[in-house]
């Protein structure tokens, strides 16, 4: 079963993945394409340690979220900025394309009338995202006392409960220590995107429980 469900998700990523790169020729040479490359190279010569995209609604945020994750990260197919504004950028490309772990979370399905259910949905968001790494549990570079923390991340629940079981700690937590596992592992440090950051917290303030969301809420720090 384990086995069937591996081979269903790698087939499932091979198959997104290639759409992904057809849909990008596609658009090249059938329709309008809008090279938000230029973004990247913007981004790389003043990024700090937080930087924070405010746009207006529609305005494409979330898909320079996902083109930021193709570029940096370690499984970055190089194809997909052939011939972009990007690729010009040889300097830029050499250092940065590729080489990086990601963590890469939208909290858009956060929004809840109650607190505790607004938690399940994040617990279900940072944990689907953690089952990204399990290759963590295998590492030879962390310890024991490592793997046991990503575990506590990506523990399922029986039938009838949640998906992801979390400690409030854990959960409070867990992009930190998701990061610093990888940065272990890696010896790179980690870029985090989150997208639609603001989402749980106006639903927490529209329905009365704002405190209790912003105490929780994963808090872009240096």
């Amino acid at each position: 079963m384990l086995l069937s469900r591996t081979l269903s998700e790698i087939f499932i990523r091979f198959i997104h993945h290639t759409l992904l790169l057809l849909s990008v020729r596609l658009n090249r040479s059938i329709f309008y394409y809008v090279d938000k490359t230029g973004l990247i190279t913007e981004l790389l010569n003043s990024w700090s340690e937080v930087n924070p995209f405010t746009r207006p609604r529609r305005f494409g945020k979330s898909l320079n979220m996902s083109m930021l994750k193709s570029f940096f990260s370690y499984d970055c197919d190089l194809q997909l900025f052939d011939g972009l504004a990007i690729s010009e950028e040889k300097e830029l490309c050499e250092k940065y394309m590729g080489k990086f772990p990601v963590i890469s979370i939208t909290l858009k399905s956060v929004e809840a009338d109650h607190f505790e259910d607004a938690v399940v949905k994040l617990c279900s968001v940072i944990g689907r995202e953690a089952l990204r790494f399990r290759f963590l549990l295998e590492s030879e570079l962390l310890t024991e006392e490592d793997k046991n923390q990503y575990a506590q991340m990506i523990k399922i629940g029986k039938p009838g409960q949640q998906r992801f079981i979390m400690t409030w700690d854990v959960l409070e937590d867990s992009l930190q220590t998701l990061s610093y596992l990888l940065y272990k592992h890696y010896g790179q440090r980690v870029i985090l995107l989150i997208d639609e950051y603001d989402v749980p917290l106006n639903q927490a303030n529209q329905h009365g429980y704002y405190n209790e969301m912003v105490s929780l809420i994963p808090k872009p720090s240096g």
